[in-house]
């Protein structure tokens, strides 16, 4: 259905790149206006650019913003509302995978406090100041906040990153209580639970054909997903097409969490080929 979200305002946290870029154009063309936030303010800014090529009438801004800093995200959040008079839509999707992130005994406390300062503080500060201007909307009241959570909070694994996994698991659990308390204000929260993507994100963590390859094996469809399939899930609950789900954990994961044992001897699937990126 197209135009999904036509009339809505929409922040979209790492809207530089990987998810957040998909979200940010697939949400512009549905007919949102957007605000791309993103600690580099040139991919946000190229990222409007591509709204604008893409979408010609759409209507988005850059703006430059440490999820990690409240102060910048609250001036994100009353920059979206002095635009565009309203916010509909928070996209709290931006996050770090640290690289020196392993295991309880190695993992130092600098990976451990930057990557909960990213990943858990600024879902709260993004929660904390959408609520706040989802309460002030005029008619309808409300809105949908959307936070990007992972398959890794809701399974451990033996490849350790336990800062990331650990941060992961708190974005499921502050999710799922945001929805209750918020619930009958008309403010929708859940979580989005992607499983392993072809983003930079995690090709830069699994930066041998060894550690892909291990992560592959236990993936039903036998391939990573791509970002324009978690954009497509964030569209969904940013629409009024999810009206009636919230605290929800929304699973886009290739089958990974739902699996015990991953078939042999069948090929890999392939992404549609409407959803790979063109080169």
């Amino acid at each position: 259905m197209p135009n999904r979200l036509v009339n809505k305002v929409a922040i979209v946290t790492g809207g530089g790149s990987g998810i957040g870029l998909e979200s940010a154009l697939l949400f512009a063309d549905e007919g949102a206006k957007v605000v791309v936030a993103d600690l580099n303010l040139d991919a946000a800014n190229r990222a409007v650019a591509l709204i604008a090529q893409k979408t010609p009438n759409a209507q988005a801004i850059a703006v430059k913003t440490d999820v990690g800093n409240e102060a910048q995200v609250k001036a994100l959040v009353d920059t979206a509302v002095k635009t565009y008079g309203r916010l509909d839509i928070m996209f709290n999707n931006a996050g770090i995978m640290h690289p020196e992130d392993d295991n309880a005994i190695t993992t130092e406390e600098r990976v451990w406090d930057l990557t909960m300062q990213v990943n858990v503080k600024g879902v709260w500060f993004g929660c904390k100041y959408a609520v706040q201007a989802m309460r002030a909307n005029p008619t309808p009241v409300g809105g949908s906040i959307i936070n990007t959570a992972s398959f890794v909070g809701l399974m451990g694994a033996a490849t350790p990153q336990i800062a990331y996994t650990a941060s992961k698991g708190a974005v499921l659990a502050m999710t799922r209580e945001l929805a209750m308390i918020h619930a009958r204000e008309g403010i929708r929260c859940n979580s989005i639970c992607p499983g392993p993507l072809k983003t930079p994100l995690l090709m830069n963590f699994l930066d041998t054909a060894e550690k892909r390859d291990r992560r592959l094996v236990h993936l039903p469809m036998g391939r990573f997903g791509e970002a324009i399939e978690i954009a497509q899930a964030a569209c969904f609950l940013a629409s009024n097409e999810s009206s009636y789900i919230t605290g929800t954990d929304f699973k886009v994961d290739g089958g990974l969490t739902s699996c015990y044992v991953t078939p042999l001897g069948e090929p890999a699937l392939e992404p549609p080929s409407s959803l790979v990126p063109k080169q």
